[in-house]
C-alpha cells in the first residue's frame, strides 16, 4: 500500500497557513508527548512528531507562553503520516485562543 499525501483529500484545510516553528506538548490517550507545530490556521495546525496516532483521535495540544504557563487547545486529528506527525482539526476557538495563534503567527514570521 502506498503512503497517503497528506496535502490531497477532504481534511485539506480551505484557510490560509501560516509556517511556524514551536516546540509544544500534544497528549492523546492520556499520553503526553513533545513535538514540533509547523503550521498553523485558525482551523488547524500540523505537528511534527513520531507520535502514534489514528485518524479521529481527540488530542490536546499544549502551547507555551513567555510566562512560563500553557494555552491548551483542543481537537481531532484530521490525518497522519506515520513517523512524521498529524494535521488537527481544532475544536471552535475561543476568543483568547485566537489572539494568542494571531500573535504566534505574527511573532515567528517577521
Amino acid at each position: 500500500m502506498e503512503p497517503r499525501d497528506r496535502r490531497t483529500g477532504d481534511e485539506r484545510r480551505g484557510t490560509k497557513r501560516f509556517p511556524v516553528e514551536i516546540d509544544v506538548e500534544w497528549e492523546v490517550g492520556g499520553v503526553r508527548q513533545a513535538g514540533v507545530m509547523n503550521d498553523v490556521s485558525f482551523d488547524g495546525c500540523f505537528i511534527l512528531s513520531s507520535g502514534d496516532v489514528l485518524d479521529g483521535d481527540a488530542v490536546r495540544i499544549f502551547v507555551p507562553l513567555a510566562d512560563g504557563m500553557k494555552v491548551q487547545f483542543g481537537g481531532k486529528i484530521a490525518n497522519h503520516v506515520y513517523e512524521i506527525g498529524f494535521g488537527v482539526r481544532f475544536e471552535p476557538l475561543s476568543a483568547p485562543q485566537r489572539d494568542l495563534l494571531v500573535n504566534l503567527v505574527r511573532s515567528t514570521n517577521r
